[in-house]
C-alpha cells in the first residue's frame, strides 16, 4: 500500500490519503495508468460545478483506466473519441485492444494513435466536431504546448471546452536535489507552471481560463518501487545499472499537479493582433430592404 500526502495551494491545508493499493502496483512498473486514473478522476469531480451539454468528448491521451465509467455516467449518451498512447505493454496493452474494438463494434468511434500527432502536428479530427476535450497529465510531455492548444481550439466547437492536468515544474524535485550519482535525471519537457499556461490559453484565443494546482507527495517502502515510478514519469532516463547505497535515494517523491479549463468562445473572431480581434467580413449580416420592410 502506498501513502499519498496531499497538499493543496487553493485550500491551504494538508492531509494524508492511502490510496492505489495492490492491483496498482504491478501496473506501476509498465506505465502511469495508475495515476492517471486518480488525476481523471479528480478532474471530473472539478467538472461537477460546470454545465456543459456534451454529445461528443475527446480524449487526449486514452487509457484502458476506471475513469472510462465515470465519464460516461457524468455526461450519458455522449459519443467518446480518443487519441490513444501506444507505449503501454502486458495486459494493459489488451486492455487497449479490447476496448477499441468495443468501441468499433457498439460506438462507431473514429480511431487514430495518438503517435499520429506527435508525427504530424495535427489531431485526426475533423474542425468544430467535439463538446469537450479531456487531457490528462500530457502538456509536460509535448515540445510545443502551444500548438497542441491551437489544434484544440481547431477541433472544438463554439462553447466547446478544453479541460487538462499536467505535470508542474516542482515534481521529482527531492531527485533534482541529490548529488551527482548514478541516476541520470530528465527534465520534463514541458516544465510549465499554471501562470505559464494560463497566458498561452489565452494567447490562443481561448476565453475564460481557470487554473489550479496540487501537491501530491508519494512515500515509498522501497527503492525499486520509486525508481520504476521516476521512470514511467520520465524522470529518470532508466533505472540504473548497478545497485545504489542505501539511504541514497528520498523516500517519497513530490507531484505538482496543475489543473485547468478554458472555453472556446468567439471562433468566427480571427486571432487577435496587437490587442485588436479582426472579424471576417463573411461574418458581418446585411440588412436588405425586405428586412426592414
Amino acid at each position: 500500500m502506498k501513502s499519498v500526502t496531499h497538499s493543496s495551494k487553493k485550500s491551504e491545508r494538508d492531509f494524508v490519503e492511502i490510496a492505489w493499493g495492490a492491483e496498482y502496483t504491478e501496473r506501476m512498473t509498465q506505465s502511469i495508468t495508475w495515476l492517471q486514473d486518480e488525476i481523471a478522476d479528480r478532474m471530473l469531480q472539478k467538472l461537477d460545478i460546470v454545465k456543459l451539454d456534451v454529445k461528443a468528448v475527446l480524449l487526449i491521451p486514452e487509457f484502458p483506466g476506471k475513469y472510462f465509467s465515470l465519464l460516461k455516467k457524468r455526461f450519458p449518451g455522449a459519443r467518446v473519441d480518443g487519441l490513444y498512447g501506444e507505449d503501454i505493454s502486458g495486459i494493459s496493452s489488451m486492455r487497449v485492444k479490447l476496448f477499441q474494438l468495443w468501441q468499433h463494434l457498439f460506438k462507431g468511434a473514429h480511431r487514430s494513435p495518438f503517435k499520429d500527432y506527435l508525427q504530424t502536428g495535427k489531431l485526426a479530427i475533423p474542425d468544430n466536431s467535439v463538446d469537450l476535450i479531456f487531457c490528462d497529465l500530457l502538456l509536460q510531455d509535448l515540445t510545443d504546448p502551444p500548438h497542441f492548444l491551437q489544434e484544440c481550439w481547431r477541433v472544438l466547437k463554439e462553447g466547446g471546452l478544453l479541460t487538462f492536468s499536467y505535470l508542474g515544474p516542482d515534481t521529482g524535485k527531492e531527485l533534482r536535489a541529490l548529488e551527482v550519482g548514478p541516476l541520470k535525471l530528465k527534465n520534463l519537457v514541458s516544465p510549465w507552471d499554471m501562470h505559464d499556461m494560463g497566458d498561452a490559453l489565452l494567447g490562443e484565443r481561448f476565453s475564460d481560463p481557470v487554473m489550479d494546482m496540487e501537491y501530491l507527495h508519494l512515500d515509498y517502502e522501497s527503492d525499486d518501487l520509486l525508481l520504476a515510478d521516476a521512470h514511467a514519469l520520465k524522470l529518470i532516463q532508466a533505472k540504473p545499472s548497478q545497485a545504489l547505497e542505501k539511504g541514497y535515494l528520498p523516500q517519497k517523491l513530490t507531484l505538482e499537479v496543475v489543473y485547468g479549463h478554458a472555453w472556446a468562445i468567439g471562433k468566427h473572431l480571427a486571432k487577435a493582433q496587437d490587442n485588436v480581434a479582426y472579424v471576417d467580413i463573411n461574418q458581418i449580416g446585411r440588412k436588405t430592404r425586405s428586412d426592414s420592410a
